[in-house]
Parts: C-alpha cells; structure tokens; sequence
C-alpha cells in the first residue's frame, strides 16, 4: 500500500514544492515515486519536465486535479509505493482532498511568526479530517532568537515537529533548478545529511523503508 505524504502550507515561500522535489528524488532512488501537483503555480511540473531529460531514477508526475483528484490518488495509491502532493496555497476543495488522502501532512515552516501563524487553517484543516501532521522547520538557521522563539511557540501550543530541520541551504535551491534532488547533486552535502534525517523520521512514523 502507498504512503502518501502531502505537503502543505498557505504561505508562500515556506519552501513547501522544493521540499516535495527533494523527498522525491530521494527516494526515487529505491522506491516507485509519484508527485501530484495540484498547485496552480505548477512549480513541480516544471521540475519534473526538468528532470525527464536527465539519465536519474523516474519520478512520476500527475497534475490532474478537480472533480478527477479523488480517483486519481486511488489510482495512483495501486502503482506506487510513495506520494508526494504539493497542496495549493490556499483551503479549497482540492486541499481538502489531498489532506484527506494523506497519511500524513507535513508542514514547511520557516523560523518566523508569518509562517507559523499561516500553518493555523492547515493544521485545523487537517484535524477536521482526522490526520496526523508534522511541521518541519526549514530554511532554518543553526540557532538564533527567532528561531528559538519558534520553537517555544510550537511546544506551547502542543504541535508536534519533527526533530530534523532544513537548513537555509542554497544546495536545494541550485538542485531543484536542474530538476534533481540535493541527494542526487550534492550526496555528502549537510543539505543532503538533512534531508536524510527528515526521511528517516518520516520513516520511523509511516512505517516504510528506503
């Protein structure tokens, strides 16, 4: 059975489509991947019709969305071992239904209060659907104020994270310009060991191997 992670944030440039493209590419290596792109930026369409000229494992691309999203995700759920949904910005319809079918919601957070307070509708989005999520801290600096008052914020309100973060690292950047992963431009970057300990988290919770 698939695992579907969708990943979701209403604020933009939390980093949320470079994140699913990582994880992507990551894990395309071992497993039989999909990425659905049911963002109307079609950020990881560009990605992906980047990464179909290069000789790197396959990662399979839907777009489709709408009144067909539903069956879609069935369909995709009986051909793949994991799927990664990059969610709209906004709560509508199709939000609703990538939350739904998630066995987990992961939420891109950057180290400052606007993202947090933005991470609010998806978080009571996906609890009125009764699934579980994780916000991970990106783009996040190694230490400082700001990101520590973050974190208190987040252990104040009893929101779970989890315990690797992505740092502000241009590496995801420069891969997800050539339709790659850092894992697959740069493998022993600390971008690439950070996004190693994401998966691995991601693992121990959802209970499939890379």
């Amino acid at each position: 059975m698939a695992v579907i992670i969708t990943v979701a944030q209403q604020k933009g440039g939390a980093g949320k489509t470079t994140l699913a493209a990582s994880l992507a590419a990551a894990l395309a290596a071992t497993r039989k991947v999909a990425v659905l792109d049911i963002d109307p930026q079609r950020s990881l369409a560009r990605w992906h019709a980047l990464r179909t000229a290069r000789k790197v494992p396959p990662v399979h691309l839907s777009d489709i969305s709408g009144w067909r999203l539903a069956g879609e995700i069935d369909k995709l759920k009986r051909s793949f071992d994991v799927i990664l949904v990059d969610s709209p910005p906004q709560i509508d319809t199709d939000a609703k239904l990538a939350i739904r079918a998630a066995d987990l919601v992961l939420i891109p957070v950057q180290p400052s209060p606007p993202d947090l307070w933005a991470a609010e509708g998806t978080l009571k989005l996906a609890a009125s659907e009764k699934r579980p999520t994780r916000i991970l801290l990106n783009r996040a600096p190694a230490s400082g104020k700001l990101r520590a008052t973050v974190e208190a914020e987040l252990a104040a309100q009893g929101l779970q994270r989890l315990t690797a973060t992505l740092g502000n690292r241009q590496g995801f950047a420069n891969a997800f310009a050539q339709g790659l992963g850092v894992s697959e431009t740069a493998p022993k970057s600390l971008a690439a060991q950070e996004l190693n300990s994401v998966i691995a988290e991601l693992q121990a919770l959802l209970s499939f191997q890379r």
